[in-house]
């Protein structure tokens, strides 16, 4: 087994991974806030962990992966005090139940989540479903004399918390005197706070507020960073593997939560710190403001000034792991383009494979073949390293792609190095990678249908001229044609690629 290394957040450096226990991995992923559509931009995040997921089983751990749900005390403007809950804000305007949009927006994520072919993680607590834990943390914090109370709100004593030893900005690299002219806070309710810096572990409710608890300190809700912290620690432990999230939540959620371990528990919650950066379009931040934005249903279906046409959720998907997962991504058109025709070539190969055969004890190309498959994992033990990867997995689909045109004799490769590199491409391409064979655009799961139906039409040609009916055949041929749809005979029948 090749030594994985990733870029622990905490110590900015490649690190080599050394889980607490020799095999099994803890790891804990920030959840979507559930008031509206899941984000193109956090569909991005959640396939970069759901890889690194997938790949930490590749490689044989056992993997506790928890992604939770975030269904109360996310505010407006992500203030953690003075701002309207947004999913309250959602159903105050809609004029539902709170949670009637959370069980809307949770249908929703994990629709799309189906779609982009992400695993579900180990467990999905909700924040509404950790009110008791949530309350004894903010305790043992308060035990600790690291949060006060003030008119039935309850404080992290961010000061204090640097008076006994520790390094608040650890992880982001923000300096506290700083956030006093950064504070983003309503004015109103800043006078609760000592410091600038602190932040809001519980907050009373307003009367008019819609989701509400009973608490020691008064009928309110949970901050938003206290939330993960009592999560994380309920289904982890109180030291774990592996934290991540977007690049966005390093500050201030991030690094609230190391703060709130720290003052619960004595302890840091995570080894390594991993974040996935974020999707550009067209080289700027998406923003709905001026006009910058796009929404997956858009992308796969065409619908955008941004698009010349739809792309297929795995083509998005393939498009995604051609970045590194801590680099931005830009989104474009022509980037889309060429993802699609890198994505329907590698499933092309895996046909091609698929069709080989070898009978050779041993062949000459055997030794440069092993080196790639090697190379692989070689690539992906570099944090994770999908671009590399996948340029790997290109040199192997040029060699079998030569194979298939006749440029090598079958005997150049021996049938044990063949069966390897056919293994190779199906644990790549749709365990690891987490890709499925999908033609179209905007496919969603259609392709075990398409495939039937091709093969159909394949057949009914193949009858045509064998009969002579060159007719029938010529026009079989043309029309797929005319449908971007190519059509290859040789030796070992007839294939089709999708343009």
């Amino acid at each position: 087994m090749h030594k994985l290394q990733v870029f622990n957040s905490l110590s900015k450096a490649k690190e080599d991974f050394k889980p607490l226990h020799s095999d099994h991995v803890g790891m804990y992923v920030c959840g979507p806030t559930v008031y509206s559509d899941v984000h193109l931009g956090n569909c991005r995040t959640f396939v970069s962990f759901d890889v690194i997921y997938r790949y930490l089983m590749h490689l044989g751990y056992k993997v506790r992966y928890v992604r939770n749900i975030t269904d109360v005390g996310h505010l407006e403007g992500d203030v953690d005090i003075g701002g309207e809950d947004k999913i309250a804000k959602k159903a105050r305007l809609e004029q539902l139940e709170p949670m009637e949009v959370v069980q809307k927006y949770v249908n929703g994520f994990h629709q799309m989540m189906d779609i982009f072919n992400t695993l579900p993680p180990s467990i999905e607590p909700r924040a509404t479903g950790h009110i008791m834990e949530q309350i004894e943390m903010i305790k043992d914090i308060l035990d600790r004399g690291l949060a006060y109370e003030k008119n039935g709100s309850v404080y992290f004593n961010t000061p204090k918390y640097i008076e006994k030893g520790y390094n608040y900005g650890i992880l982001s690299g923000r300096v506290v005197e700083d956030l006093v002219q950064e504070s983003r806070d309503d004015l109103k309710k800043q006078g609760e706070k000592e410091h600038p810096s602190d932040f809001a572990l519980w907050i009373k409710a307003e009367p008019s507020h819609l989701m509400r608890w009973r608490s020691p300190w008064s009928i309110g809700f949970p901050g938003w960073h206290l939330e993960c912290s009592s999560m994380s620690t309920k289904y982890l432990g109180e030291h774990f593997d592996i934290h991540g999230g977007g690049q966005d939540l390093k500050f201030p959620h991030h690094e609230n939560e190391i703060a709130q371990n720290q003052g619960a528990c004595g302890t840091a919650p995570a080894r390594y710190w991993l974040h996935a950066n974020m999707l550009l379009m067209n080289g700027r931040k998406m923003a709905k403001s001026d006009g910058n934005t796009i929404t997956p249903q858009e992308l796969f279906s065409g619908n955008s000034s941004h698009i010349s046409k739809g792309y297929s959720p795995m083509v998005v998907r393939f498009f995604m792991l051609q970045a590194h997962y801590r680099s931005t991504l830009d989104l474009t058109d022509e980037a889309l383009q060429a993802a699609e025709k890198g994505y329907n070539r590698l499933m092309e190969t895996y046909k091609i494979l698929s069709g080989l055969e070898s009978t050779a004890a041993a062949g000459t190309a055997d030794a440069e073949l092993t080196k790639l498959i090697e190379q692989l994992d070689i690539d992906m033990c570099d944090d994770f390293s999908t671009p590399k990867a996948l340029a790997t997995l290109f040199e192997l689909s040029s060699k079998a792609n030569a194979y298939k045109g006749g440029q090598l004799s079958a005997d150049s490769i021996s049938s044990e190095v063949l069966q390897k590199l056919k293994d190779t491409f199906k644990v790549f391409l749709f365990d690891v990678f987490g890709l499925k064979e999908e033609y179209g655009e905007g496919a969603q799961g259609s392709n075990g249908l398409l495939d039937g139906l091709m093969n159909l039409i394949i057949d009914i040609r193949k009858s045509a001229r064998d009969n002579k009916d060159w007719t029938t055949a010529d026009k079989i041929r043309d029309t797929l044609a005319e449908l971007s749809v190519q059509l290859k005979d040789g030796k070992d029948g007839t294939s089709w690629t999708k343009s």
